[in-house]
C-alpha cells in the first residue's frame, strides 16, 4: 500500500508547500492553497468516483511553482514548472508510479485557458474548478484588489481604460481582472457541483462591480 494514503504524508507535503510559499504574495500564498483544498474536497464530496487522495495531494501542490512565475511576471508557466517540482516531491515520498502521473495531470491542466492541456480526469476537473472558485466571489474580489495594489494599479477605472491596457500596468485594476477573466469563469466550470458554487459566487461579484461603478461614476 502506497505511503501516499497515510495522513503523515499529507501533513508532510502540506508543511513543505507552506514553507515553499511562505514569501509568496497574498493572492497566491499558502492560504490560497488551503482554500483550493477545501473547495476541492467540497466538490469531491459530490463526486464519489473521484480519488480523494489524488485530489488532496494535487490541491496542495497545484501552485508549488507559483513563486517562480510571479518573480518573472508570467514569463514562465507555474503549471508546467510545477509538474517537475511535484514529481520530485512525490518520488521522494515513494509515491506509487501509477499515481504520480494522475496527480501531475491535475497540476499541469489546472490553469487551462484554451491553448494548453485540458483537464481530462475527474480529479483534474475538480482541481480546475476548485482553483477557479477562489478567483470569484468575495475572495476573488479581495484577491483582485490585492494584486492590483501590489502592481500600483488604480483602485478603479473605466471599462475602456481597463480593456485597452496591458497586464502589470497602472490600469491593471481589479476591474480589469474582472472584465478580462473573472466574469467568464462561471461558464468554464467543468463539474456540476463546481458550476453550482460558481453561480452563487459570480452573482455576488457582478453586484459588487456594478455598485462600484455607480459609486465612482454615478
Amino acid at each position: 500500500m502506497s505511503k501516499l494514503i497515510t495522513g503523515n504524508i499529507i501533513e508532510n507535503i502540506a508543511a513543505l508547500v507552506k514553507a515553499e510559499l511562505e514569501t509568496a504574495p497574498g493572492c497566491h500564498d499558502f492560504d490560497h492553497t488551503l482554500r483550493v483544498l477545501r473547495n476541492a474536497e467540497k466538490i469531491a464530496d459530490e463526486l464519489p468516483e473521484a480519488n480523494i487522495q489524488i485530489v488532496r495531494i494535487a490541491a496542495l501542490l497545484h501552485d508549488i511553482a507559483r513563486p517562480e512565475e510571479m518573480a518573472r511576471k508570467g514569463a514562465v508557466c507555474h503549471a508546467e514548472l510545477g509538474v517537475d517540482k511535484a514529481e520530485a516531491i512525490l518520488e521522494e515520498y515513494d509515491c506509487s508510479e501509477l499515481l504520480i502521473p494522475k496527480i501531475c495531470e491535475c497540476i499541469r491542466s489546472h490553469r487551462f485557458r484554451g491553448n494548453g492541456p485540458a483537464p481530462e480526469s475527474i480529479e483534474a476537473k475538480i482541481i480546475f474548478d476548485a482553483d477557479k472558485l477562489d478567483s470569484i466571489g468575495a475572495v476573488g474580489i479581495g484577491r483582485a484588489f490585492h494584486f492590483a495594489g501590489r502592481e500600483n494599479a488604480r483602485v478603479h477605472n473605466t471599462e475602456e481604460e481597463a480593456l485597452n491596457s496591458s497586464p502589470y500596468s497602472r490600469e491593471d485594476s481589479a476591474y480589469r481582472e474582472y472584465l478580462v477573466k473573472l466574469r467568464l469563469l462561471e461558464s468554464r466550470m467543468l463539474t456540476k457541483p463546481g458550476k453550482k458554487l460558481a453561480v452563487e459566487r459570480s452573482e455576488f461579484m457582478h453586484l459588487f462591480f456594478r455598485q462600484l461603478n455607480r459609486e465612482v461614476f454615478g
